[in-house]
């Protein structure tokens, strides 16, 4: 794990690339930040999390990462012990961690629940929509409650490394950093509820036929494995819905519970 701080004094403000070894765009923006080094009003702490996996280009070692928190300092695997160190060096800031997805161009933001980092620094983002995970077991809420994970777009794409560094500097602005950012303020930013994952049988080819954030009525054809239809049981918002995403899941649903104003 590399960690560079900007300005002086104990940094209350963290940014994380990497905790995903094979998502580069959050990688390029936090080593972006490392090397222009900009003037901050509050010191910020960057992070690059799990460096081994980012010089294979696999999204971890031995374990899901973002999904070994709080982790063990004497952990048996690799990300469980950093997983724990993580935890220590961001644990009482305020973080933004940054992502990327097989399922989504655009932005958004996924909290734990909405609380007042969610409601104060998301409309100030370019996100196009906020997702309240709720107790998300072994991710990064578990040891930094105050995070916001971005997915910046499309794993390995070049807009997703410009939207990560975008969003990162519209973040340090939110967060006091860079108070002379202009950044968004948007007035009726939707925000959904994770709910149920959409379940995928084995198969060779697989395809999703809905759009996300999109509602989808019951009955509705939502994607096929290997021609077989895959159908709605009930009303619902798809979310990190995507073909080739996930091994287990085509992504999941969701409900539209509200909006944000900035």
């Amino acid at each position: 794990m590399r960690v560079e701080t900007l300005g002086d004094g104990e940094p209350e403000i963290a940014v994380v690339g990497g905790i995903h070894g094979d998502e580069p765009a959050g990688v390029e923006a936090v080593e972006h930040f490392m090397e222009t080094r900009p003037d901050v009003a509050k010191p910020v702490k960057l992070v690059l999390a799990n460096e081994e996996a980012i010089e294979r280009g696999v999204r971890y070692v031995e374990a899901d990462l973002n999904r070994s928190f709080p982790g063990r300092a004497d952990g048996q695997s690799h990300e469980v012990r950093l997983a724990h160190a993580l935890g220590e060096e961001v644990g009482d800031c305020l973080t933004l961690a940054l992502h990327t997805t097989h399922s989504y161009e655009g932005m958004f933001a996924l909290v734990d629940e909405i609380r007042d980092l969610a409601r104060e620094v998301c409309p100030r983002l370019s996100v196009d929509a906020v997702v309240e995970t709720g107790h998300a077991e072994g991710r990064i809420f578990e040891v930094a409650p105050d995070t916001i994970e971005v997915e910046c777009g499309y794993q390995g794409s070049k807009q997703a490394a410009r939207n990560a560094r975008q969003v990162t500097r519209e973040f340090l602005a939110a967060t006091g950093a860079l108070p002379d950012e202009r950044t968004p303020h948007q007035t009726d930013l939707p925000v959904f509820r994770l709910g149920d994952p959409v379940p995928k049988v084995a198969a060779e080819e697989y395809e999703v036929f809905v759009d996300n954030f999109e509602e989808v009525l019951a009955g509705e054809k939502i994607a096929a494995a290997d021609g077989e239809a895959v159908l709605a049981d009930s009303d619902f918002h798809p979310v990190l819905l995507s073909a080739y995403g996930y091994e287990d899941v085509f992504g999941y649903t969701a409900e539209r519970v509200g909006t944000l104003s900035g």
